[in-house]
């Protein structure tokens, strides 16, 4: 079956429905349908919480992580469970964030991570065999499923298939069959306007007899002969398959039995359905989060009140992966990365008016989906109006009306957050910047003919750790022209980027109000900074959640002492800063070994799987090493002999595929032509096994 015309239009409405279901249910998880009625009232129909900015949630992070297995492994269905599991090695930090981590058989989650690591691969990972029925029938089964369903517009069939294989990592049984229904469902909403319908097709891909058929088609029965009222369909599903019914802590068939319900008693209409599906309680921000996929698929973005549901979400998804400059999210970028994999599993090329965009030829914030605004920001002023509009030259772009309260207005991009940005910190997200000194920020803008006086505009970024921004040439505005601002930030040692954007200047004339336009924002080039470890700070987010600024850890205790960056492990420990895309760079520092076998610094690392290194180890050993699905490799090494406490700096240098070691002085000491599936991208970091390792500074130098 071929996509649907606005297909990427609805995967957009999609996601943001599930973003929106999840921000929605997340303040009352795990309440009861009576203490919502009883504290909340009878209709709650709004967002409970006001928050700064939503932290990170499991739910969606699983989406939008466990489907780069298209990317990382084949986008066909040749994918396996093994891979989608392996997936979730590379992305997922060790026992914290991400998950719920409750303990080896109490969280499903946590169970098949383990399970994971200790070799254990999918799909026993998650089997009924391995972990018994209950830790199997749990809710994850379909929470983290709805990308499948999204990037399978139609084609309700293959959603199914794809989700049984990334379910069955964690679930077995009625969490499969959850997982199976959801992302079906999705899949079906793209061409099909009637949620019973939809709802009928997710069914009838469930093996018949089942418990999770079982249920909906009682709920279903019940509707039928009740349908006015959701509150008596809720007490019937409270009787008949409620908590009480089912073990564990978060049973997939309560909360499924309530997603029904909410579909059928919603009649279509996005706000009444998701509010329906919070009010009935239990695992509000998983269910809720799921028929958000499932209705925002269904009524498109004008289903969807903006104002209400959009306007807060703003567009921004942080997520806890282990990689920090995956952590910073966009909706609109989100949509691109799903319908980018849709076509070419599909086959397809994209439409014309898509293609520059799914193929990474436009700009990074191109603003042309309705409603985007890629979570950009407004300084300056407090009264301003940011919203997406049309452009006359075909396409749309970002608009901009604020009130000139200084000579200023800054709009922008966070291209890192700190704990200060968040209402709370659930989840545990961790941040590195997605852009870097030596690399270019550019942006189109356009003086509206209705702005008062003249205006010029330039580009800026903003160094955090040395409180000073950087400036483009400023350059003046005409009225209904557009002009293209540049900024090429250079070298920083010791620098963090945190922000960048445009900066509109007021010249000259009336000095009222501000009204322009943003289009085709971009980061490009090659990093060139260093880290500077007497620069950064530990941050405190909760009592089990620490972190070093710019980082995120694998595992491992991380703390700075000294103007170094100290690290120690019982087993091992990692921590990685910096950007995936980067591709040919040197990687300069320093380790002190304090005690115990291996320490190292890190290239190319596409997470806790994939990285090169070298490294100081036992028996007066350099290596060079590559990371394989968390086994590392040698690939050259040399006697060096070492000692503890003494300091050593050395260079890894990647181009293409060859890879080579020098010392400080600039010396080769090994080199070697990676020519099996090289890792030809890739972020930095530093590690250490069994033992305890003092950092000095990391220099990065890009080549372009």
């Amino acid at each position: 079956m071929r996509i649907p015309e606005e297909y990427l239009e609805r995967c957009y409405a999609g996601w943001l429905g599930k973003i929106v279901g999840v921000r929605l249910g997340a303040p009352i998880e795990g309440w009861e349908y009576d203490k919502i009625r009883a504290v909340l009232g009878e209709e709650v129909f709004d967002y409970i919480v006001d928050y700064r900015d939503f932290a990170a949630d499991d739910d969606t992070n699983g989406p939008m992580f466990f489907l780069r297995a298209l990317e990382d492994y084949t986008c066909s269905e040749d994918l396996t469970s093994e891979q989608i599991g392996k997936t979730w090695l590379n992305y997922t930090p060790y026992e914290h964030g991400f998950y719920w981590w409750g303990g080896y058989g109490v969280s499903t989650e946590h169970t098949a991570y383990l399970n994971l690591r200790a070799g254990i691969p999918a799909p026993q990972s998650g089997s009924i065999a391995q972990n018994g029925r209950t830790v199997a029938e749990q809710i994850g089964g379909q929470i983290f499923i709805d990308t499948w369903g999204l990037v399978n517009p139609g084609n309700p069939e293959r959603a199914a298939r794809f989700a049984r294989k990334a379910a069955a990592v964690s679930h077995d049984g009625e969490g499969v069959h959850g997982g199976m229904f959801v992302a079906a469902c999705i899949a079906e909403a793209f061409v099909q306007r009637d949620i019973r319908a939809v709802v009928e097709k997710g069914l009838s891909l469930l093996p018949e007899g089942c418990e999770y058929a079982r249920m909906a088609r009682d709920v279903i029965a019940f509707h039928d002969e009740h349908p006015a009222s959701w509150r008596d369909c809720f007490e019937f599903v409270r009787a008949n398959y409620g908590y009480d019914r089912y073990p564990g802590s978060c049973h997939i068939i309560p909360n499924s039995a309530v997603m029904v319900l909410s579909m059928l008693y919603g009649e279509g209409d996005f706000t009444r359905t998701i509010g329906i599906c919070n009010m009935c309680g239990w695992d509000t921000d998983c269910t809720t989060g799921n028929v958000g996929a499932i209705m925002g698929t269904l009524v498109g973005l004008e289903g969807i009140d903006y104002e209400k549901w959009l306007r807060p979400v703003h567009d921004f998804l942080a997520c806890s992966s282990v990689m920090g400059c995956l952590n910073i999210m966009d909706a609109p970028a989100c949509a691109c990365e799903i319908a980018r994999l849709a076509y070419r599993l599909n086959g397809e090329d994209p439409p014309a008016r898509w293609k520059e965009i799914l193929e990474g030829r436009a700009a990074r914030f191109h603003f042309d989906l309705p409603f985007s605004t890629h979570s950009f920001r407004v300084a300056g002023t407090e009264k301003f109006h940011l919203r997406n509009v049309p452009r006359e030259e075909g396409g749309r772009c970002l608009r901009c009306a604020a009130e000139m309260a200084g000579k200023t207005v800054d709009v922008y991009y966070k291209t890192c957050y700190c704990k200060e940005d968040f209402t709370d910190g659930r989840y545990d997200p961790d941040f590195s910047p997605v852009l870097y000194p030596g690399q270019t920020v550019e942006a189109s803008v356009c003086l509206a003919p209705e702005a008062d006086g003249a205006f010029a505009a330039r580009v800026f970024a903003l160094d955090k750790n040395h409180g000073r921004e950087i400036l483009g040439e400023s350059v003046a505005l005409t009225p209904g022209v557009w002009t293209r601002l540049r900024l090429e930030i250079p070298p920083i040692e010791g620098g963090r980027i945190e922000l960048a954007g445009v900066r509109f200047e007021h010249t000259s004339g009336p000095r009222d109000w501000l009204v322009a336009r943003i289009d085709d924002v971009d980061f490009s080039g090659a990093p060139s900074y260093s880290v500077q470890f007497g620069l950064e700070r530990e941050v405190q987010w909760s009592f089990r959640h620490r972190e070093i600024t710019q980082f995120t850890r694998l595992k491992g205790l991380w703390y700075l002492e000294d103007g170094a960056l100290h690290g120690s492990g019982a087993d091992f420990a990692e921590a990685y800063t910096g950007d995936v895309s980067w591709r040919d760079y040197a990687l300069s520092g320093s380790l002190r070994p304090m005690i115990g076998e291996t320490c190292q610094l890190m290239a190319r690392v596409q997470g806790a799987c994939r990285s090169y290194a070298v490294r100081l180890t036992g028996g007066g050993r350099l290596q060079l090493v590559k990371n394989v699905e968390t086994k590392y490799r040698v690939l050259a090494e040399r006697a060096f002999p070492w000692e503890y406490g003494q300091r050593y700096a050395f260079t890894l240098e990647c181009v293409g595929a060859r890879l080579r070691v020098l010392s400080e002085a600039g010396e080769e000491l090994l080199s070697f032509e990676d020519g099996e599936n090289p890792y030809l991208r890739g972020a930095v970091g530093v590690g250490v096994e069994k033992g305890h390792c003092a950092f000095g500074d990391l220099t990065v130098r890009g080549r372009a």
